[in-house]
């Protein structure tokens, strides 16, 4: 069996490219990402240092977008909260977002969260990137192997979406309504309607 590997790179075009290549267990950081990738083919950009950008090698499980939000979300700190199905805000501010690529075989869990910079109406944490890596790993480590029990329970205590009202995207699909719940797949519970995937909209809350 493969040792599990833990490797800092500088620039690369993303962490997702050269985490899929290794054993579960392994962990890979760089500096800048020339082509980092966030959800729906959308651009994730940073300068050089300034961002946490890591992936994480884990056995796949339904609940793992949920699970390493959750541990993302308890490593930034008390005031960063989820926005399903997988960014972290600040303020009500994306701070971070979390991209899940999965095979038979592994998962493939990026993780980008801005320290020193971030995007126009985005927020930063203004935080160590060694310092928020060493609380990361262990909570990734403990939430990716919880019973999804534990998982959905913790994921509502940190929720921004629950309660409020959103529009979500689904390709040609809109469902709009109050965010009541995620049901036992993680699926958002909109006006009763259970959406497993789409682009979110906040409305009001």
């Amino acid at each position: 069996m493969e040792k599990p590997q833990i490797l800092r790179l500088g620039s690369m075009t993303s962490t997702q490219d050269v985490a899929r290549e290794l054993p579960i267990g392994s962990v890979v950081v760089a500096d800048h990402q020339t082509a980092g990738r966030g959800r729906l083919s959308h651009r994730w950009e940073a300068p050089p240092g300034t961002a946490l950008l890591v992936s994480f090698v884990l056995r796949p499980d339904p609940h793992l977008s949920l699970a390493v939000g959750v541990a993302a979300a308890e490593a930034c700190g008390k005031d960063v909260r989820l926005k399903w199905p997988n960014d972290l805000l600040l303020s009500g501010r994306k701070v971070g977002g979390i991209l899940i690529e999965s095979s038979a075989s592994k998962a493939i869990c990026g993780i980008g969260i801005n320290l020193t910079w971030a995007p126009d109406g985005a927020a930063r944490l203004d935080e160590s990137r060694d310092q928020l890596l060493d609380r990361l790993r262990p909570a990734v480590e403990h939430w990716a192997s919880a019973p999804a029990t534990q998982v959905i329970a913790r994921w509502r205590d940190l929720s921004d979406t629950i309660g409020k009202k959103v529009r979500i995207e689904v390709g040609d699909r809109v469902v709009e309504g109050t965010a009541s719940d995620i049901d036992a797949t993680g699926s958002l519970v909109v006006d009763g309607v259970h959406v497993s995937a789409g682009s979110l909209t906040i409305l009001s809350g």
